[in-house]
Parts: C-alpha cells; sequence; structure tokens
C-alpha cells in the first residue's frame, strides 16, 4: 500500500525539530519512503496543503484499563486514589471491563493523535483479563507497549508464568515489558524476582518510583544489587534527590513525567528540568483520566508552564514524540525519518483556533492545538482517523460496553 500525503506544512522531530512548508511524504508497506517537494508515486494522494503533518504523539505512561472510571477522582490525592480507584473499584473488575476501558482509551488516544501507548496494566488477577486487554489492543488499531502486573495494594511479584503465556502475544503493533511495583513499594525480594524475569524475556521494566521514609533511595538499591540497568523506565520521581537522578543517569535509563496527575496529586514539583539538568532522557504521559485529560495537547501545556526560560515550544513537542519513542526504546517510530514506521497525524491548519500561526507552526502546535484539530492519524501507514472521525467499525459497541461497565463498576445509571 502507498500513500503520498501531498504538500503540507511537515513539522519532523529529530535530530531536531525542523519546519519544512509545501513538503511531501510518501508512504510504502508502511514506512515513511521519503520526505521532500514535489515527489510523485503510483499511489492514492491525501491532500495536505492545509495540514499540519508531524509524527505520532507517544503516551509513555497509561493506566487504559480506568478508561469507565474517567474524572473520579479529580477531587483526591494520591493516597485517596488508590483506596478508591485501585481497592475499591479495582477489585470489582471484570474481564470485560478491561476489555472496554482498554478499547475505547485505545481509540480516544488515536483520535487524540497519539499513536503510540505504554498501557501499565496493573488490574490483573487473572488470566482472562490479561487476554481482554491485549485482545482490545490489537483490535484498536494502536502500537502498545503492554505493561503487565499485579496491583501495587498486594506487593506481590510480576505472575512470571502469565508474562511468559503472554509473550506470544507480541506482533509487530505490540511490545510487552514487565509492570514491576518497584523498589520504593514492594519488598526487596520481590523487586529482584521481577527483574530477574525481564532480564530472561529480554523486554523492559516500567516501575513507579519515589523516595519513601522506607526507602529513601530506590535507585541506587537497585543499582547496588546489580539490577539498574538502561531498558527502564521510572515513573513520577517528582520527590527524588540529586543523588538518585544521577544513578539513573548513570545506569542509562529513562522517565515517563505525567504533569497533569503530578501536579493535581501534589506528588511534588514538575521533574522536567532537573531530568533535563541531569542529563536523563524523559518523555510525557498522561497516567489516568480518573484525574486527566487523555491528550497529549494538556501535557506539553503543563511543562510549558515552568515559564519561557525552562523549555522551548520545540523541545515540548520532541518530548511528546521522540522523546516518548526513545523512552520507550522504540527505535522506529516518533519522527518522520526516512525508513520508520508510519505514525503520523495530520492537524487542519485552518481550523479557528491555529488561525494566524503559520509563521511559526511548532509554537502554534504546542500553545494553541487540541484533540478536535486532528483530522487524519496514520499507524503504520494504515489511516485510523480520516477527515475528522475515527474509522473503527468498534468505536459505537465499545462505547455501549464501556457506559454498561462504568454503571456496574460505580453503581450509577449510566448518562
Amino acid at each position: 500500500m502507498r500513500l503520498l500525503l501531498k504538500g503540507g506544512t511537515v513539522i519532523d522531530t529529530f535530530p531536531e525539530v525542523v519546519v519544512r512548508r509545501d513538503t511531501d511524504v510518501l508512504i510504502e508497506d508502511g514506512r515513511i519512503a521519503a520526505v521532500g517537494a514535489g515527489l510523485t508515486a503510483d499511489a492514492e494522494v491525501i491532500d495536505a496543503r492545509e495540514r499540519i503533518v508531524l509524527p505520532g504523539f507517544v503516551d509513555t505512561h497509561r493506566h487504559l484499563w480506568q478508561t469507565a472510571l474517567r474524572g473520579i477522582t479529580l477531587d483526591a490525592g494520591l493516597g485517596v486514589y488508590f483506596e478508591r480507584v485501585l481497592d475499591g473499584y479495582g477489585s470489582r473488575f471484570r474481564a470485560k471491563d478491561v476489555a472496554a476501558g482498554n478499547l475505547v482509551g485505545a481509540l480516544e488516544c488515536l483520535d487524540a493523535g497519539i499513536t503510540t501507548v505504554q498501557d501499565y496494566s496493573h488490574v490483573q488477577r487473572s488470566p482472562e483479563q490479561a487476554d481482554a486487554a491485549l485482545d482490545a489492543l490489537e483490535l484498536s488499531g494502536i502500537r502498545a507497549v503492554f505493561g503487565y502486573g499485579p496491583s501495587p495494594l498486594g506487593g506481590s511479584a510480576v505472575d512470571a508464568g502469565e508474562m511468559r503465556r503472554i509473550m506470544t502475544r507480541r506482533s509487530e503493533r505490540l511490545e510487552l515489558a514487565v509492570a514491576a511495583i518497584g523498589p520504593a513499594y514492594a519488598p526487596f525480594e520481590t523487586v529482584r524476582a521481577d527483574w530477574e524475569l525481564a532480564d530472561s524475556l529480554g523486554v523492559p521494566v516500567v516501575v513507579h518510583v519515589s523516595s519513601t521514609p522506607q526507602t529513601p533511595d530506590p535507585i541506587t538499591r537497585l543499582r547496588d544489587a546489580g539490577l539498574a540497568r538502561p531498558n527502564t523506565l521510572y515513573v513520577h520521581g517528582n520527590n527524588l534527590p540529586d543523588s538518585e537522578l544521577k544513578v539513573i543517569a548513570e545506569t542509562g535509563a529513562a522517565v515517563s513525567v505525567t504533569p497533569t496527575v503530578e501536579a493535581r496529586m501534589q506528588m511534588g514539583p514538575q521533574l522536567s528540568g532537573r531530568l533535563r539538568e541531569a542529563g536523563i532522557p524523559f518523555s510525557l504521559g498522561i497516567d489516568v483520566v480518573t484525574t486527566a485529560g487523555g491528550d497529549m495537547f494538556r501535557a506539553m501545556h503543563e511543562v510549558l508552564s515552568l515559564g519561557y526560560e525552562a523549555f522551548t515550544a520545540a523541545e515540548v513537542l520532541q518530548l511528546a514524540t521522540y522523546g516518548g519513542a526513545r523512552a520507550l526504546g522504540l527505535t522506529d517510530v516518533g519522527s518522520l525519518t526516512v525508513g520508520n514506521k508510519a505514525d503520523v497525524v495530520l492537524l487542519r491548519s485552518t481550523d479557528v483556533n491555529l488561525a494566524g500561526g503559520h509563521h511559526d507552526p511548532v509554537a502554534t502546535v504546542v500553545t494553541a492545538a487540541h484533540p478536535g484539530n486532528v483530522d487524519t492519524v496514520l499507524v503504520g501507514g494504515t489511516p485510523v482517523k480520516r477527515d475528522g472521525r475515527l474509522l473503527s467499525p468498534l468505536l459505537p459497541p465499545a462505547l455501549t460496553d464501556l457506559a454498561e461497565s462504568a454503571a456496574y463498576l460505580t453503581g450509577a445509571a449510566s448518562a
């Protein structure tokens, strides 16, 4: 299959953020084949003359299973979230509730231009739940890194047998990771078991981290035990001291920042500036729609709010695209580099909220764009959204299933 995106304002994000006006993008067999002016090919042409063309966003931390609980902990801190969502509602989730949350959550990502998501699935209590989550990701059309793990409330290790079983689910669009509870919250024998499992399978570890009274130096503990390594994605870490950030930098790992949730749940000052100073690769995530909106534009706004001397618009856009791919260890998404998988987003530059910004498309996207501007989304060259509408025939029944799930979980009649 060939597609030719013709005449767009193309923004690429690697090695630097650059704007190329009146530029074409040729896609062949799901990958970027050429980027330049005046390209010709025997291909389906998509008119991009009034479009901003950029790589798909990469969300490096989200709990998709919680989609049916949208907004339910907006008024709460982290402790209440644990009690209300993980212990309360979370204990009621059936396999079909996981399926509904994952499918609608993934479609929500695609609708907003997020083409890759790291789904940290810590609701797992049965093989049926894991299969439901994975089936939904596959059906949605999104690219995903599925993090399999238990609820942090139990303090248990990842089920090694189940993790090995679901390894057969890996595909062109689906990678796996061990979603560990980690050194800040679990006994260290549990931590060692999870890290050794990940090493034995050759998959990354994704893990929440903070400095706690019981474990003020979780990263140092990993290093001293010989477990710290590059293919680890630490999430949050707002209160980590500089000494711990130094260890992350030395061991080559990455960090996911989820600015809106971290601020709303009062986890501590945003870590972005300190991570850059420490030389740590980092990226942006949404985390939970129980507390935050589900699009990357909001996360970029939170980083911009640090001030004009903190990050440029180009740096923020790079965090949301190439930075996310780098943090997840994905080498062929996150930019429009020739040879990369064709995960591409087109925004309507003629929409009223983007008007007047043609002189600086990067600043316009980062400050003013929102999901309503997303016209077309491609994942591996396959259109999943065209002319402002999701193409999945599963959307209407998925919304019905999610409404039923929300009513069951919360005991409320669907609105």
